[in-house]
């Protein structure tokens, strides 16, 4: 079906795509797979004709059904673009018009490649929208981008695409932002069209991703980018069990899980290389573990290794990968949390903002963001709260931190209750909690240097006298050079600009952090060198961390204790271990179910269970069990009664009627 032959894209004076060659077939998917910065959205963008004014394509060929498509003009590439090729881009909420609704902008493609309109074309856009699951689909085609969830807008995005009906679908990491619940309904979804595309031998897919397990759940042949080249290529089968590349081989070792538990993850030196760099022998050199003079001297080709896979190394790595195991619970001691040795002790915190209406603003009702939530936190120990988007895990991290008022409930911090402080007597409690927030980029100030961002906190609460070299210790604390202290945060890669958030955090010496999502937006080879840092700082300076994230690989890798959240309350909370290994609450089971795992056999291939639809509205929770729209084992009592806590071991409580 599509044919790409020696494929260079000129960027000013770099190449961000460098000579690359690959083949789709029919029904097949193809998985790109690599570190940000090493070309895979370019090329996507060059397959469909829709790169930059800056950017041109220097060589190569692109042959689409017979085609060549480099050859072709802008009129004939829309004719194409939308119809015979669709693409999904990383973004759905950047990517959907804001200002019409999602049925007209389905519309338009329909007018376009279908000849539909007016009654025909609304009736069509219906279909699409209820085929790839989206609730209620004839109100939700008259409702605009905002009104939609994240994993709505991702799947209405799909639903435009497939009404051109393609034939090959380009996919540039449309599961990234998604939790992982939304993320499997969304990789079933491709791989159920796929099944049932009526075209001859099925539709195309080119899936672009930095995630291991997303490839493992749906690929068929994967491609390994780096710094604009391909470095293997080779079916899933041999790719997963014997990655030949030594980066493959980094990147399956940076992926956290409990057997690595107990020491630090494999990282990969350095970063990938910038696009003017100019290169004389292997681009992975720098960072390679098996590297040899040869590889530096001349550049390796992409040379067969047999049974249709293709390895850029002079020094292929031999030998099998192992399987991803996990710990068996039995051998691991729950590790029980005293109520007096509390650092953090929350309970019953219920955060509730007033929906207001009307000319003269009268509160109509109340966002039950956090509604009852209760924790507590040993020193020196992680605590990961996990759920999907829109369960209040946020606003829970940042009512605890006393920078969001709460309605009801209790914060006692080392004893001390915080809720009944006022803002001049919380002041000097601010050293011993901080923060590290999900986007790091904005959370640091661009018209500050980083050396006065990591500084403010000190000179604010007027911890040290020597800031300076107080800042130059913190920066190298944490992995970064003290001469950086005079650069701005735009000049910083992304998991530079999370360690230069996470040492203004250590600034002031706390005893609690809240890590909200740091790693979700990283590469795997980034994520590990951050886990890395908070593990090794929570040993050598005793830091207690509430863990915010839906990635439970992480939760795995770094947590002692889980708390799982679902609509603004605690649904299950235990050890580590007793939750992720035999999880108890049908929520629980949901989340654990739809996490793509790296295995052997592919995933997609299985009908995976995973909870229906999106989270409810918090202004508007289901009565009963709050879970139970959404939960397979759903029963009468569940749809009328908010089952009470069950204790099943001094350390593992759940609040479900199966339990009680």
């Amino acid at each position: 079906m599509l044919s790409v032959r020696n494929l260079s894209v000129k960027l000013g004076r770099g190449r961000p795509v460098d000579g690359v060659s690959f083949d789709i077939a029919a029904g097949e998917t193809f998985a790109l797979l690599g570190e940000s910065g090493c070309g895979k959205s370019m090329t996507a963008l060059a397959l469909m004709g829709l790169l930059p004014n800056v950017a041109s394509i220097e060589r190569g060929s692109i042959e689409f059904e017979g085609r060549e498509l480099t050859r072709l003009d802008e009129t004939a590439m829309r004719r194409l673009r939308g119809g015979a090729m669709g693409m999904i881009f990383q973004e759905p909420g950047t990517s959907l018009n804001p200002v019409l609704t999602i049925g007209y902008q389905i519309g338009e493609s329909l007018a376009v490649h279908r000849d539909l309109r007016g009654a025909a074309a609304k009736k069509r856009a219906i279909e699409l929208l209820d085929a790839v699951g989206i609730p209620d689909a004839a109100r939700r085609h008259d409702e605009y981008p905002f009104q939609l969830s994240g994993g709505m807008k991702q799947r209405a995005m799909i639903a435009m695409v497939l009404a051109g009906e393609p034939r090959l679908l380009i996919a540039d990491e449309p599961t990234t932002a998604l939790d992982v619940t939304i993320q499997a309904q969304v990789l079933d979804l491709l791989a159920s069209l796929q099944r049932r595309s009526g075209n001859s031998g099925g539709m195309g897919l080119l899936l672009i991703t930095h995630d291991l397990g997303v490839v493992s759940r749906v690929a068929d042949r994967i491609g390994v980018m780096y710094a604009g080249q391909l470095v293997e290529v080779a079916s899933r089968e041999k790719f997963f069990s014997s990655p030949a590349h030594p980066y493959s081989r980094a990147l399956f070792a940076a992926v956290p899980d409990a057997n690595a538990r107990g020491g630090p993850l494999a990282t990969i030196p350095g970063r990938v290389p910038p696009l003017e760099s100019v290169f004389s022998g292997c681009r992975f050199a720098d960072r390679c573990d098996y590297v040899k003079e040869l590889c530096r001297g001349r550049e390796p080709p992409l040379a067969p290794l047999g049974e249709g896979r293709y390895v850029r190394c002079y020094f292929p790595v031999r030998g099998e990968l192992r399987e991803h195991a996990t710990q068996d619970v039995s051998a691991v001691r729950a590790e029980l949390v005293d109520a007096q040795e509390a650092l953090l002790d929350v309970t019953g915190l219920k955060v509730h903002f007033p929906i207001r209406k009307g000319v003269l603003q009268r509160v109509a009702g109340h966002v039950r963001a956090v509604d009852g939530v209760s924790l507590r936190l040993a020193p020196g120990k992680t605590l990961a709260l996990v759920g999907e988007s829109g369960c209040g895990k946020t606003t829970a991290g940042k009512a605890i931190l006393q920078l969001i008022k709460a309605d009801e409930g209790s914060v006692k911090l080392s004893g001390t209750e915080l809720t009944q402080l006022t803002a001049r007597q919380l002041r000097p409690l601010r050293a011993a909690m901080q923060m590290v927030f999900q986007d790091p980029f904005a959370s640091l100030n661009p018209r500050m240097r980083v050396g006065a961002i990591v500084a403010e906190g000190m000179r604010a609460l007027q911890k040290q006298d020597n800031h300076e070299q107080r800042v130059g210790e913190l920066l190298q604390q944490v992995g970064l050079a003290p001469e950086m202290a005079d650069r701005y945060p735009h000049e910083f890669s992304g998991g530079q600009r999370q360690r230069i958030a996470i040492a203004r955090a250590l600034a002031v010496n706390p005893q609690l952090l809240i890590c909200d999502e740091p790693t979700s937006a990283l590469d795997v080879s980034v994520q590990a060198q951050i886990l890395n840092l908070l593990k090794e700082l929570q040993a050598t300076l005793g830091l207690a961390y509430l863990f915010i994230t839906h990635n439970i690989a992480v939760v795995d890798y770094l947590a002692q204790e889980v708390a799982v959240m679902y609509l603004g309350r605690i649904v299950e909370r235990g050890t580590t271990d007793e939750v992720l290994r035999a999880p108890k609450h049908p929520y629980t089971q949901a989340l654990i179910v739809a996490v793509p795992r790296i295995t052997m056999e592919r995933e997609g291939d299985k009908q995976v269970p995973v909870a229906p639809g999106d989270i409810p509205s918090p202004a508007k929770p289901p009565s009963g069990c709050h879970f139970h729209p959404r939960c397979p084992q759903a029963m009468e009592v569940c749809r009328s009664a908010y089952p009470a806590a069950t204790t099943l071991s001094p350390t593992r409580v759940v609040h479900c009627h199966l339990y009680g």
